[in-house]
């Protein structure tokens, strides 16, 4: 058993790497969300199925023109391809919270009732997407996987021990890495990340200064579906295909994340996301990958019992955006 692990080890920090920088990039839409309403967004899984999706019809427009090589059109077929997902994702986001939050919130709702209607919106675009979405876009039954075609090449760039680094493995760590620290920047060094840190810090105070809250609100959830949509984008060029119900256990995942982050922390998520997805990987080495999904969620029951304020300490009832 120890000579397996030892076997397994970096190629399973590699992977580990890869998928929990998917899971960071989807925990920013929880944490901001939760920052400034806080509200756990759970049709933000959702929102992260409508970019992998938005990738999909890309990437299936452009089919033969799509590059097999690594080079400039590789590079602008994936730039491509997440600019569209954000837009996408992010468009979504804002007609979420339009539809579904906004009159509770002008009603003065119970968090309660936010709560059922995020869970009703999942369920909503779920079936929307595997009845109607799906269906017309691949001329198949939307319940089955839509595969989309291979643009980045699978080459070795390196090994670290015995752990191949692939092309598409730093890809995803490094164009995650640049979106998460763009998001901090803004957040922390512009007008609307002042607005956004007001709202999150004293609604009614932001008010008497100036701050908008609705458009505060529209904002947080356009980056947050916009990181959502960068993660569809790098998911699919990563796993090559995407399902109607692709976002429930990820997004349960990219929850746990922000949760063991320090929910309502920027950089927690990152840190979050980066530690579940090791932690997924190291104890698959000893438990099997059919255990994966059981991993994650006893890292969210652990640290909630023991942890709550996450690893930065930012507890769930002070945190800020």
């Amino acid at each position: 058993m120890l000579q397996d692990f030892l076997n397994q080890i970096l190629p399973s920090t590699v992977g580990g790497l890869v998928i929990g920088s998917i899971y960071a990039l989807v925990a920013l839409g929880y944490t901001m969300v939760y920052g400034v309403l806080r509200l756990i967004n759970f049709a933000h899984s959702e929102i992260f199925m409508i970019g992998t999706f938005a990738s999909l019809v890309l990437l299936t427009a452009i089919a033969p023109a799509a590059p097999a090589t690594f080079g400039i059109a590789m590079v602008g077929t994936l730039l491509l391809c997440m600019v569209v997902s954000a837009v996408v994702s992010g468009g979504a986001a804002i007609v979420l919270e339009t539809v579904a939050y906004r009159p509770l919130r002008k009603r003065g709702a119970t968090k309660l009732a936010a709560l059922i209607s995020a869970i009703g919106a999942s369920i909503f675009l779920q079936e929307l997407f595997a009845l109607e979405i799906i269906p017309w876009l691949t001329d198949k039954p939307g319940r089955n996987q839509a595969s989309a075609p291979r643009f980045v090449p699978r080459d070795e760039l390196f090994h670290i021990g015995n752990a191949a680094v692939r092309l598409d493995h730093v890809i995803v760590v490094v164009a995650a890495v640049v979106v998460m620290v763009a998001l901090d920047q803004t957040v922390n060094k512009t007008r609307i990340g002042r607005g956004i840190r007001a709202t999150a810090q004293d609604p009614e105070a932001a008010v008497l200064m100036g701050v908008s809250i609705d458009n505060i609100v529209r904002i947080t959830f356009l980056l947050g579906g916009a990181m959502a949509g960068v993660a569809g984008a790098l998911y699919l060029m990563e796993i090559e295909n995407t399902v109607f119900n692709v976002g429930f256990v990820l997004g349960i995942k990219a929850f746990t994340a922000a949760v063991l982050g320090g929910i309502g922390n920027l950089r927690g998520a990152l840190m979050g996301g980066i530690v579940l997805g090791l932690i997924e990987n190291w104890g698959a080495i000893f438990l099997g990958s059919q255990w994966k999904d059981v991993i994650a969620f006893v890292v969210l029951v652990v640290v909630l019992m023991f942890r709550p304020t996450g690893i930065l300490g930012e507890s769930l009832q002070r945190a800020r955006a």
